[in-house]
Parts: C-alpha cells; structure tokens; sequence
C-alpha cells in the first residue's frame, strides 16, 4: 500500500520538511492524483496521465505525465501542481537540491523546473535540454546555487516548463519519476502493516524467521562481509528485519547450524521496499565436506521487480535456483538490488515449504487461482479480492509487461510471448497480497 511519507524534521519552529517522492505518476503513486494547473499553453487542458510511450531503456513504468506544447502558447507554457497540496511543504537543502526528470520529447529544447512558496516568491527556473528524441533520457536540474536564498525556505509548490521554446509545430512532452536526490522519502518510507502470515502446516516448514512457526537456528543476519545495515523491529507486534544502505547481506547457516532442504519444494520470503529495483535472491550450498571453496560450493542466483510500497511475496520453486547442485548443506541465503549503497528492504517469513505437503495454502487455495499451467495464448487469473496489477517477467528478471486492473477475474493475452518460464506476479488492491508464480509456456 502507498501512503503519503510526511518526515518532520525541526528545521524551524513553523517549516516541515515534507516533500513526497518520488513523483511517478502512477494510480497508486504521486503525481497522478494531485490537481495540476497549465498557464500560457492556449485552450489545452492540464496535463494527462496515460500509458507509457516506450516502457523500454531506463523507464518502464506503467504510467506516466503527457504535457502538451501548443504552437499557439508562450515559450513558457508549463503546469503547476496546487500550493500545499500533493508535493507539501519542505526545504530545499544538500540533500535534496539535485532534482532528477525523466523526459520523452520528439524535440530538443529546454525543460524548466523551479519551485515557489505560499507567497508565490520563485526559487527561479533552471533549464536543462534533453539531448535525445523519442527515447528516454534523465535530466538533473542543481539548485546548489539558490540554496542560501529565503525562496528555498518553506517551498509548496513544483512548476515545469516541457518545452520551454518558440514552436513551429504542437510538441507532446512526457515526464517521469522526478527524484529529489537521495531524500526521494524511498529511504524513510515504511510499511503500514505486517507481511501476509503463511499458512503452511508446520510439519510442511522448515524456518528460518516467521513467527507462526519456530525457527531454527540461524548463525547470523548479517554476516562480516555484508554491505548492509540491519534492525530488528516490529510491525504492530509481527517481527521484521529492516536492511538499509544495502549493497548485500548475507544471511548464514554454517556449522553445526548447515540445513538439508532437500525435502523441500519452495523458498517462500515476504518482502517490502521503497526504492529497490531490482531485488535479488542468491541461495548458497557449501556441498558435502561443508566448507566454503570446498570444491564442490554451489550456488544460484534469481531477480525480481518488485512493486514499490507493498508486501511482496514470494514462492519459489528450488527448482528455479537452476545452477545449485544440491541444498544438502545449505549455508547462505544472500539478498541484494539496487540502487547499491541506498536500497532499503523489510523482510519476513523466511522459510522453506514442501508442497506435496500442503495444497490449501491462503494464497494458492482460498484467495487466489493462476492458470493454466503451462499456458499458451491466455493467462488467466482468478481472486477473492480485486486484482490491482500483473506484472509479468522472463526467467532472468527482466520486465516484459505490467497490466493495470480493478476487477477480480482477469485474462492476459499470452500468444506475442515466447515459449519459456516466466514469473508472474499479482497484486490485489488492498495492498496486503502479492502472489508470485513461475509458469511454463
């Protein structure tokens, strides 16, 4: 679920730091549903959230802002969110005064950016012109040089310019995921509720942290060589793990502690993140003699994209950790993504489940149905609650589709893809379900 991130921090006794982030546009996101004004662009209406353009290079988001340039407006034309609403109120500091736009511009020209306060006073427009057309591309615009100004105190309110220009045709501009350096909220941002609760027998489990069952041991969280941050915490009363600047963690059975999951099916993991894309599971066997380079380690590696702001969960198939020899001697189960250095990830219900034994799951029997298995030129899709989202990956983790819905009964046609496996995620709309599915077609 997405929720407004609202950071207080005593800079004055009247100014909040507050701004939301990143403004992605989508449904479920910032920026779709906030109120948007244009000035000096003739009769055209304000601005439009629609389907990506090109989901291809460095954005594949589903939705993004379509702005456009008439050739009867001013230079100038742009539009304004509302003063205090949507972006709310913040300041501009070191940490966040490098502002980061994706454009999609069948035009070179200047894009402007500047900011106001309640009174209207600017921090002035900085213009940054793409250099590419009909693709997209990352422009920065750098307020270091305002920051000392009484205009970067209390700002309400965020302005762009698209196409700031004389035009001789009307130019369509397309805006995406605007960042405000690391203080995009992505590293503060924190689940609302706990991860789903498993509902395996527990003679089908075998697990490392999850509270409805009892764990075994584990030797650390947080091994020597990780590049990560952990706490321990709770989400109203459920255990959580909480990894921030993360590059990797590695999470260690060694020892007496090794495990033999050799009667197990699936890795089922819960979860959440902010601003990590893509999440990565590697599981490691130090195989018979127990040793790491022992000669015979193995180890495999699988990447997902994950959808922003919600519990995701995950239940893989072993069989999919295709380069692992054998999970005998199981020793470490290492988590990784990006961004590297400031991704932050929450995790529950690690554990290891044997499906001949357990066939009525929550997710799988009672909330949910996927198939048919394999598929062939329609997927379809069956839940008890309305069904937000379906994203659709290749084996490798890279993106092919994202479906929006608001309906509990979809069918995705499958004929255009490529006979293979493939992982499929669904969301419901409460926010509180991801079911993950690899899938033969």
């Amino acid at each position: 679920m997405k929720f407004l991130l609202s950071l207080a921090i005593a800079l004055s006794s009247t100014v909040v730091f507050s701004q939301a982030g990143p403004i992605d546009f989508e449904p479920t996101g910032y920026g779709a549903n906030w109120a948007w004004t244009t000035f000096e662009n003739g009769n055209n209406p304000s601005v439009q959230m629609v389907a990506n353009p090109s989901a291809s290079g460095i954005n594949v988001s589903s939705t993004v802002c379509k702005f456009t340039a008439l050739v009867n407006g001013a230079p100038w034309a742009g539009f304004e969110s509302v003063h205090g609403q949507g972006i709310g109120v913040f300041n501009l500091t070191a940490a966040n005064c490098q502002i980061k736009v994706m454009v999609y511009k069948s035009v070179i020209s200047p894009v402007g950016l500047k900011f106001a306060t309640p009174s209207g006073a600017s921090s002035g427009q900085i213009l940054v012109s793409n250099t590419l057309v009909n693709q997209w591309e990352e422009l920065t615009f750098d307020f270091t040089n305002v920051l000392s100004n009484p205009t970067s105190i209390g700002i309400d309110q965020i302005i762009f310019f698209p196409d700031f220009a004389q035009r001789s045709d009307n130019n369509v501009c397309y805006l995406d995921n605007i960042k405000f350096s690391n203080q995009d909220g992505s590293q503060n941002a924190a689940p609302m509720g706990p991860a789903p609760t498993p509902n395996y027998p527990a003679a089908a489990v075998i697990s490392l942290f999850s509270n409805p069952y009892v764990n075994v041991p584990v030797d650390t969280w947080q091994a020597p060589w990780s590049q990560a941050q952990l706490t321990d915490l709770q989400i109203q009363g459920n255990d959580t793990k909480r990894y921030s600047s993360m590059n990797f963690a590695g999470i260690e059975t060694l020892g007496g502690n090794q495990l033999d999951l050799s009667d197990m099916t699936h890795l089922r993991l819960d979860y959440w993140t902010a601003n990590m894309d893509p999440f990565k599971v590697k599981l490691v066997d130090f195989g018979a003699n127990g040793q790491y380079a022992g000669g015979d380690d193995s180890e495999s590696e699988l990447s997902f994209q994950p959808i922003a702001q919600t519990w995701n969960t995950l239940e893989i198939p072993l069989s999919q950790f295709s380069n692992l020899n054998s999970l005998s001697h199981f020793s470490q189960l290492i988590l990784s993504g990006e961004p590297v250095g400031t991704g932050v990830v929450f995790i529950d219900n690690v554990l290891f489940f044997d499906e001949n034994l357990t066939h009525t799951t929550v997710h799988e029997a009672q909330l949910m149905e996927v198939y048919p298995s394999p598929f062939d030129e329609v997927l379809h899709i069956k839940s008890q609650e309305n069904i937000s989202a379906v994203v659709i990956q290749n084996i490798l983790g890279q993106h092919l589709m994202t479906l929006s819905f608001e309906q509990n009964e979809v069918e995705i046609p499958t004929s255009h893809l490529p006979y293979g496996m493939y992982v499929v995620q669904v969301h419901t709309q409460n926010g509180g379900l991801q079911q993950v599915k690899i899938l033969k077609k």
